[in-house]
């Protein structure tokens, strides 16, 4: 019994107060019940976290480093150690990487075996990065059939301009994974706790990179 209470009690309080903490973060009420961009593209796609953060520079400022993302450009602004081999992400504006349309691949690892697709933008208001991966990590078509088991996932970034010349940047997305159950208990464990981590240093890259005098 005192086992069961010592794996139980920290579950319970991470689930009622650690884990709505952790997927919501920095984002109001309305920024994670309102409506968010590439609802429809993942077929029977659910509705994931959301977490927010304030940038003091306008979004034709942040634009341009979301737009140059990408392990084969100029990183993802987060741990590079982590999400893109130990190489530093770009500290300035790369104009040979700011061209950007839907259906583009942008390297998610350093070696290109895994990407996320560009399913939808609007320049300076939203970027819907896609990833379809099997449960062995290789990309699959998501316009053809689906394997059995699978993730197909958004990232997606949406940019909403404020008073004084900010941005509020919110990311969120949607989601299908199989086998369901399974899927989900590796997301509550694992998969949140691990965005959670790169997202707050991403927000935090972002920020420090536009609202630099000298970004550009």
């Amino acid at each position: 019994m005192r086992a069961l209470a010592a794996i139980g009690v920290p579950a319970a309080l991470y689930a009622a107060v650690g884990r709505p903490r952790l997927v919501s973060w920095g984002a109001t009420a309305d920024e994670v019940n309102g409506p968010f961009p590439g609802a429809g593209i993942v077929p029977g796609g659910r509705r994931t976290g959301t977490m927010a953060t304030t940038i003091e520079a306008p979004p034709s400022a942040v634009w341009p480093w979301l737009a140059q993302m990408g392990c084969d450009r100029a990183g993802w602004y987060s741990w590079d150690r982590l999400d893109n081999g130990g190489r530093p992400s770009a500290e300035r504006l790369h104009d040979e990487w700011q061209s950007i349309a839907v259906g583009d691949r942008l390297a998610s690892v350093p070696s290109g075996e895994t990407w996320f697709t560009v399913a939808a933008l609007e320049p300076e208001r939203s970027l819907v990065l896609r990833a379809s991966l099997d449960l062995r990590g290789r990309p699959f078509d998501p316009d053809g059939p689906r394997p059995r088991f699978h993730n197909d996932s958004l990232w997606s970034f949406r940019l909403t301009p404020l008073a004084g010349g900010r941005t509020r940047l919110a990311v969120s997305g949607y989601a299908s994974a199989r086998p369901r159950v399974p899927m989900r208990v590796a997301d509550v464990l694992f998969w949140e706790p691990a965005h959670w981590l790169m997202q707050t240093r991403q927000f935090a890259g972002l920020r420090r990179r536009a609202e630099r005098p000298s970004a550009g």
